[in-house]
């Protein structure tokens, strides 16, 4: 699982095509019924170089293995699937006349989000104004989802977890706990990023309203510089809990190491991102030390569900390796086919009427869960988990309690080795 920095914002472009069916969408977003076997276009940009480039080529694998399966079962109402994909080189301004391409020349039936929210948001923007709809994977921050062009149009939907519930389960947990062992004062620093801050944020809320302390909650700059300096504030709390909204692993590494320093070990420290790092986490801060963290994450290797199974068998297949091989950025891409074939399936690539099956309330089902989506096109139902170093660099699924794959929790977490 890769660090969440690494997607920056927003993901996928997946598979809007999934389930299209024998119309096919005009300028407008409307659609023209049409008997002919011609190919059904999906049109979406990729980062496949820049910034970006390492999810742009993980998701062009999902979009790829997912138009491979319905080609492989004859195609969308007996005509193929074609991936029309262009590369925005992970620029803004090149995702709005790429889509204006894909739409007014390309003429595609139906079109997937790019990568990161910082791309997704003009894509959703232009799509808007044609009346598409835009299915993605991972631009699930706010700031993509409150766009003033989705908010009049609609046409936003991810099957992925929004950002800011990336944390709701351990936020669930802590106030489980029975009173006597559950923290009391919390501390909640966050980095000025998309991705850190509101996860945080959102804990806060919860756990404030549970009656936990807030000591500590400031935004300082995402910048290396700025590391030490909040640490040593939340350190100088005392606080039995931090919650830590971190952009990378520098970050997260930086606090601990200033942690150990003022010899301040909080009963429970988890992380927005930068402990799903692996072995570069590993690295980073040591076996021992990194025993104990927590962070979150959505779809991994061995998530227990019968769709997933079947995509990562049908990934090894095709490009070998493991089970825990696969970047998170294949299943949010392939999910949005899934997503797309049930409207498609419904109403046809009229983009009108999948917009509006898709706010119909409808429950999908897809290789990260159950997809549900509210009027902004956010899904708070599909998979949701927290992962914890545990001894002997083991990373284990700990929460939800009860959940397939889940093990008891390391708690309280063991003090610094020095």
């Amino acid at each position: 699982m890769r660090s969440r920095r690494a997607r920056f914002v927003s993901v996928i472009a997946v598979a809007l095509v999934v389930g299209a069916a024998a119309c096919s969408s005009g300028g407008s977003g409307g659609g023209t019924s049409t008997t002919s076997k011609s190919p059904i276009l999906i049109g979406a940009t990729l980062s496949l170089t820049g910034d970006f480039s390492a999810d742009g080529q993980a998701f062009k694998r999902g979009y790829e293995l997912w138009a491979s399966d319905v080609n492989s079962h004859g195609g969308l109402d007996g005509r193929p699937v074609k991936l029309v994909l262009l590369n925005d080189g992970s620029s803004p301004t090149t995702v709005v006349s790429d889509y204006q391409k894909l739409i007014s020349v390309d003429h595609v039936d139906l079109t997937f989000g790019p990568f990161s929210s910082l791309l997704t948001a003009p894509a959703a923007n232009t799509t808007a104004r044609y009346g598409y709809a835009l299915v993605m994977g991972a631009g699930t921050t706010d700031d993509v989802f409150h766009l003033a062009s989705n908010k009049k149009v609609h046409n936003v939907f991810s099957p992925s977890l929004p950002v800011k519930d990336y944390l709701v389960p351990f936020a669930n947990w802590i106030v489980s706990l029975p009173p006597g062992e559950r923290p009391t004062t919390a501390a909640y620093p966050m980095a000025n990023d998309p991705f850190a801050a509101p996860p945080v944020q959102v804990v806060q809320q919860i756990l404030e309203r549970a009656g936990i302390k807030t000591v500590y909650s400031k935004i300082f700059p995402a910048e290396v510089s700025s590391y030490k300096g909040a640490a040593d504030q939340v350190a100088a709390t005392g606080a039995q809990m931090v919650v830590l909204g971190s952009p990378d692993i520098p970050a997260v590494s930086a606090f601990m190491k200033a942690f150990e320093q003022q010899h301040y070990n909080p009963k429970v420290f988890a992380a927005a991102s930068g402990p799903d790092g692996g072995q570069e986490f590993l690295n980073a801060v040591g076996i021992a030390n990194a025993t104990g963290m927590m962070v979150p994450n959505g779809w991994y290797g061995s998530y227990e569900n019968p769709l997933s199974h079947i995509m990562v068998q049908e990934y090894i297949a095709k490009y070998g390796g493991t089970g825990s091989d696969i970047n998170t950025d294949v299943a949010e891409a392939y999910s949005v086919g899934e997503v797309a074939a049930d409207a498609v399936n419904a109403v046809g690539t009229n983009n009108a009427q999948i917009i509006k099956f898709l706010h119909s309330g409808v429950t999908l089902n897809t290789v990260q869960g159950p997809a549900q989506f509210d009027s902004l096109g956010e899904n708070p139902k599909p998979a949701s988990f927290i992962f914890q170093w545990q001894s002997g660099a083991n990373y284990n699924q700990v929460l939800p309690i009860g959940a397939p794959g889940s093990v008891k929790i390391l708690f309280p977490k063991p003090p610094w080795t020095g």
